[in-house]
């Protein structure tokens, strides 16, 4: 039995608690790898450069989720073959779909340069940051490839059993982006153009070494394979579409956020940026357990071990709640001083505000996050994802109605709801969208009838049942969703 093979033979708990480790920990350098940019230029050029790269953040993060979408589409496969030992048919997805995305990265890299500055205006960004924005923003698109490839390689690693090594790279990059940020932030004073330059190079070396160490992995299997396989493409693209878009709806929903942000100016811009960059730091912690989950449910689905995927959705659980209370323990305590690190000396009071009155609300909603995250993998895992088409896109327009709707009423402090109002139920089952119909019903009442008389946070209030509603739904859904020998047998 191969060393790689712990996810169907090790107990549940323990295999993906060594599987997610380093996926969580990477998750963190992936975050600190982003943040670097935002606490540099915030502290050594001023919140107005905080807030055009807080600006692109929302943005770019969609494409990122792109990107690990199309690799969840892959790894499922992968992780299938490799727990099925069918080495010949993993190395073929493996060869195609590093062909097909490494294509498609590069036309969404060419059409984010070309139109980054149509996509900027469109999200409202005040006009006293938007040069600074757009060229941030195309320096990135540069670099869209070698980001692209090294998220599809780091979800081959993991669809094998291997989380370290992706980890190792990460750390690598973070501390090279982090110094190469010094210098040409702190040293050159090349400001936003700086930063983005000096994230480029470190993208383009991970990429690379990344590839080399995933080409030699595949060469300890003699299996024969084809380079590309119009089928085996499809078969992916059947996973990766809803994933993307599972994957990418709260991002959308961020970028949509922001857009209703933008118009309170440079200063409320910024404390979102800071709280953006504590939110995408925690919530990745779980969807890397939930990506985790994926590869464990899939490995066991080929090797024909049904009982262990419920287990592992038990351990998964058990993760999530432990990081849940992390969290909310971290911002409770810290969140002033954790805005502090983006906003410095040279945020105002409204900045702070912003920031901490977000930061905190969130604080109370991330154990739904890992409990959805959890669920959402066991279903990619057994390949359930077309209920994630509607799901999701409902989803995005309760976002959208939230804060579209309510913000320009309400106040700035009204968007907040909408992001654990977006924080979806599974949408396994057609009950799914009467719930989130019902919660946005519920929500938008009392914000019309309470909010004018009482204050905008007694709306916060309402949030707790509709989440509750929300994961009943979703495991009552996933009950219904167990695999059985018969789709083992099948798979």
């Amino acid at each position: 039995m191969s060393k790689d093979e712990y996810l169907i033979t090790d107990k549940p708990l323990k295999a993906l608690t060594v599987f997610a480790m380093p996926m969580i920990l990477g998750s963190f350098f992936q975050q600190i790898y982003n943040m670097a940019d935002s606490i540099i230029v915030g502290q050594f050029v001023g919140s107005s450069a905080l807030a055009a790269v807080g600006a692109c953040a929302a943005l770019t993060n969609v494409f990122i989720c792109v990107a690990l979408g199309a690799g969840v589409g892959a790894g499922v496969l992968v992780s299938r073959y490799f727990g099925a030992r069918e080495y010949g048919k993993m190395k073929t997805i493996v060869s195609t779909s590093l062909i097909s995305f490494l294509l498609l990265s590069i036309v969404l890299g060419v059409f984010g340069f070309f139109f980054a500055n149509s996509m900027m205006s469109g999200l409202q960004t005040p006009a006293d940051i938007l040069d600074d924005a757009v060229l941030y923003l195309r320096v990135y698109f540069v670099g869209f490839p070698f980001l692209f490839m090294y998220n599809i390689l780091s979800t081959m690693f993991t669809s094998i059993g291997e989380s370290k090594i992706p980890l190792g790279l990460l750390i690598f990059s973070s501390i090279l982006n982090i110094l190469m940020d010094l210098w040409m932030v702190a040293g050159l004073g090349l400001g936003v153009f700086g930063a983005a330059i000096a994230t480029l190079i470190a993208q383009g070396i991970s990429a690379v070494f990344s590839f080399l160490i995933f080409f030699a992995r595949m060469q300890q299997y003699k299996s024969p394979f084809n380079r590309f396989e119009r089928q085996e493409l499809y078969s992916m693209l059947r996973i990766a579409v809803p994933s993307v878009l599972q994957q990418s709806t709260v991002s959308i929903g961020m970028m949509i956020v922001q857009a209703v942000v933008n118009p309170f100016g440079t200063q409320a811009l910024a404390g979102y940026a800071a709280t953006m960059r504590v939110e995408n730091v925690f919530s990745l912690i779980f969807v890397s357990i939930g990506n985790a989950v994926s590869p464990y449910v899939s490995q066991n689905l080929g090797a024909k071990k049904i009982d262990r995927i419920k287990k592992g959705y038990h351990a998964a659980l058990v993760l999530n709640l432990c990081f849940a209370v992390i969290a909310f323990v971290t911002i409770e305590a810290l969140h002033t001083q954790i805005s502090s690190l983006f906003l410095g000396k040279d945020g105002t009071a409204f900045a702070y505000q912003v920031s901490g009155d977000y930061m905190r609300w969130l604080g109370y909603f991330f154990i739904f996050m890992g409990i959805k995250m959890a669920t959402d993998g066991v279903l990619r895992g057994l390949g359930i994802m077309r209920p994630f088409l509607v799901a999701n896109m409902v989803n995005l327009a309760i976002r959208l109605s939230v804060a579209l709707i309510c913000a320009p009423r309400f106040g700035i402090a009204f968007v907040w709801l909408a992001v654990p109002v977006g924080l979806r139920g599974l949408g396994i089952m057609r009950p799914f969208l009467v719930a989130n119909i019902v919660n946005l019903a519920i929500r938008l009442s009392v914000a019309l009838i309470c909010a004018p008389r009482f204050g905008i946070a007694f709306v916060w209030l309402a949030v707790p049942v509709g989440w509750l509603a929300n994961f009943l739904i979703s495991y009552v859904a996933l009950r219904r969703s167990w695999p059985t020998d018969k789709m083992a047998s099948i798979s």
